[in-house]
């Protein structure tokens, strides 16, 4: 196939050479005769030969320069497509978003690393700096952009910045940022090249361990770590402690690393809590365990530390976490509290005993000494004196046996703390409260309102709520108010798991501003009335807890007073 040169260096000979034969046509009537003619015909041709010839050199020389130039080209732009397939593979790689940056025509280019890193589609991606700049975050675009153009005009090549980078959804994320800077032959920058990587695990990673850091450091228990593992069968050597791990031993870090933990042993260690902790390291497991230890000047104290062994991503115990805490102000409060429980266990017994004799062993001689005095009865005695003496002792002694009959009430309470249960009908134990205060009911006539709809039936021991209504009901009537008509509200209601019941009345009412620690007290008196004995509302508060319920009391002086009892029913 011929060459376009030498197909244009014809057609050039061919069109001129017609050209010339034409023209001479055109111009024979003016030549004398044809040996001028041909003459002159020869000659154009042999010029248009001879110009052929050197247009055809020209078109070679042309088309060889063009070819080289269009070879170059093709090397270029293979070159080209060569390096931004490697930029590609680089960014897919190591998940680095490349940049190019023209600084002169404030254009910039981006790899696909801005979609697959960033979310944002080619259409969304801004072509100059202004998108970028827009994208860091607030608190980091200006210290960014000043630190990036300080360094493009003090010409050096290598950049680095760590920044926030939004992402196409709004959030932000820590980017490392690396860039190159090209200059041209007068040192202008003209062009900058960049990666941009995704650092915001490694963020996370260093504020959590930031974190863990302070956690460590200012925890005012002792932290110890040391190695995996020792040779000798001992605990593995020390290789961290915190502040309060020097406060509470004395010893100083620079003191104590390098060296095992059984420097702490001391004569009166627990030999068997050591051998538990050798034990479990020696098993890959942790322990917890409380033994004496010593510090750096050989003064006792008590430690209890657990031992946890840490585990590479390979399964294999790497270090040790020990976390120690003294425990001597508790040990001797655990040992005060031991002594004191034993002395308040002998105490309750002797108590039990004493309470036993006085409410027993009296209870024969006060009986004895009751009937003689009922036979001085029928023994006429004209002494005056003697009589009002006999009277006396008459009195007192009743007296010391309804006193010894309230402690065996009180005894019998206490000393049976778990009694049976059973379903109870409220309105018959109020039946039979009823008949048994029937004469204070019938000479006073109190308005009595029973509300127990909500609550018919209680899980509890019917003696007990019995003998709590009674003497309930017993002081309201004993303490009504001479200026109005007695008024008793009783009501009964559950509440979830909870009974509730609520005794009201208009009464005189307590001044509990003075009284109120006092009101369930044995024998404590709060009106001057010849009957009080003030045991009523200690029995009551006894078997309402003997029962596993609460008692609260609500009252105001010429107003009267409520009862709350809670049960779990």
């Amino acid at each position: 196939m011929k060459s376009k040169t030498l197909q244009i260096t014809l057609i050039y000979i061919i069109l001129s050479i017609i050209m010339a034969i034409i023209c001479h046509q055109l111009l024979i009537p003016y030549f004398s005769s044809s040996e001028n003619l041909y003459l002159s015909l020869l000659k154009d041709i042999f010029f248009i030969l001879i110009s052929g010839l050197f247009f055809s050199l020209i078109l070679a020389k042309n088309e060889k320069r063009n070819i080289s130039i269009f070879e170059k080209l093709n090397k270029t732009n293979e070159e080209i497509k060569e390096s931004n397939e490697k930029y590609d593979i680089v960014a897919k790689a190591t998940s680095d978003t490349i940049w190019d940056w023209k600084i002169q025509e404030d254009s910039i280019n981006w790899n696909k690393g801005i979609e697959s890193v960033f979310g944002y589609n080619p259409k969304e991606v801004g072509k100059s700096s202004k998108w970028w700049f827009d994208k860091i975050h607030p608190e980091d675009s200006i210290r960014m952009s000043i630190k990036l153009y300080s360094f493009i005009e003090q010409k050096t090549q290598n950049w680095q910045d760590q920044y926030r980078f939004r992402c196409a959804d709004g959030t932000y994320k820590y980017v490392l940022d690396r860039g190159f800077l090209l200059k041209d032959e007068k040192g202008r920058a003209i062009r900058m090249i960049g990666a941009i990587q995704d650092i915001t695990k490694q963020k996370e990673e260093e504020q959590r361990l930031k974190l863990l850091e302070t956690v460590i450091t200012q925890s005012k228990d002792s932290i110890l770590i040391t190695e995996a593992n020792s040779p000798d069968g001992k605990i593995p050597k020390i290789v961290y402690v915190n502040p309060a791990f020097s406060q509470m031993s004395g010893y100083q870090s620079n003191e104590i690393i390098g060296k095992s933990a059984n420097i702490f042993k001391g004569p009166n260690s627990d030999s068997e809590e050591l051998k538990k902790l050798l034990k479990a390291i020696k098993n890959e497991e942790e322990c917890l365990i409380e033994t004496i230890t010593y510090t750096k000047n050989k003064e006792e104290y008590w430690v209890r530390f657990s031992m946890i062994p840490i585990f590479n991503n390979e399964n294999i115990i790497s270090h040790w976490i020990s976390i120690q805490r003294d425990i001597t102000d508790e040990k001797k409060l655990e040992t005060e509290k031991e002594h004191l429980i034993r002395e308040l266990t002998q105490n309750n017994k002797d108590l039990k005993q004493f309470s036993y004799i006085t409410s027993h062993n009296l209870r024969a001689p006060l009986s004895n000494l009751i009937g003689l005095l009922n036979l001085t009865e029928d023994i006429p005695i004209e002494n005056e004196e003697l009589q009002e003496i006999l009277a006396g002792f008459t009195k007192s002694t009743h007296l010391l046996n309804e006193t010894i009959n309230d402690l065996v009430k009180v005894i019998i309470i206490k000393d049976n703390p778990s009694m049976q249960k059973e379903e109870v009908s409220l309105k018959e134990v109020f039946e039979n409260v009823f008949s048994q205060l029937s004469f204070q009911i019938e000479l006073h006539k109190p308005i009595i309102k029973l509300k127990f709809d909500r609550l018919p039936q209680l899980i509890t021991n019917k003696a007990y709520i019995e003998s709590i209504l009674l003497n309930l009901l017993t002081n309201s009537i004993k303490y009504k108010s001479e200026n109005r008509k007695l008024k008793i509200s009783i009501t009964a209601e559950q509440i979830d798991n909870k009974a509730i019941i609520t005794f009201k009345d208009n009464g005189i009412g307590i001044d509990l501003e003075r009284n109120r620690d006092k009101i369930f007290g044995l024998y404590q008196r709060f009106h001057n009335y010849p009957d009080s004995k003030g045991l009523g509302l200690y029995l009551v508060k006894s078997q309402v807890e003997t029962m596993g319920g609460i008692i609260s009391i609500e009252s105001e002086v010429n107003k009267g007073t409520t009862f709350t009892i809670t049960f779990k029913n």
